[in-house]
């Protein structure tokens, strides 16, 4: 069996990872920018302010930590995240379509299963 050299086991001499796309959104999924972000919400009828961008960021860290996306933790998560300003409550005044659920399209993800329900539409 042929020795790994020591330099290739620390890492040393191996292409680095590429930094990603926008360094203010360091978990973002792949493809993923801030001005298709911007474009989809004024389509929808948002205008993005500091506290949009705040839930983009913690979904995006939420789901590249996660390997299993569930409504329940993410939900207790976001309340958590967003407790002194009225979490889940306040999220809702400015995610009409639901801060998961078009928190997650404006984000580049996919909502976690449960998030949509079409025989009573969007709650999350």
């Amino acid at each position: 069996m042929a020795e790994i050299p020591a330099s290739e086991m620390m890492g040393e001499g191996l292409p680095e990872a590429p930094p990603p796309a926008d360094p203010d959104f360091p978990n973002a999924p792949a493809g993923w920018t801030r001005s298709r972000a911007e474009e989809m919400a004024r389509a929808e009828g948002l205008e993005l302010g500091p506290d949009h961008w705040e839930l983009i960021r913690a979904l995006q860290k939420w789901y590249a930590r996660h390997e299993a996306w569930r409504v329940r933790p993410l939900t207790d998560a976001l309340e958590e995240h967003f407790h002194l300003k009225g979490g889940m409550r306040y999220l809702r005044t400015l995610f009409p379509g639901g801060p998961i659920t078009q928190g997650c399209r404006l984000a580049g993800l996919e909502p976690p299963p449960g998030a949509v329900d079409p025989g009573f539409g969007t709650a999350l």
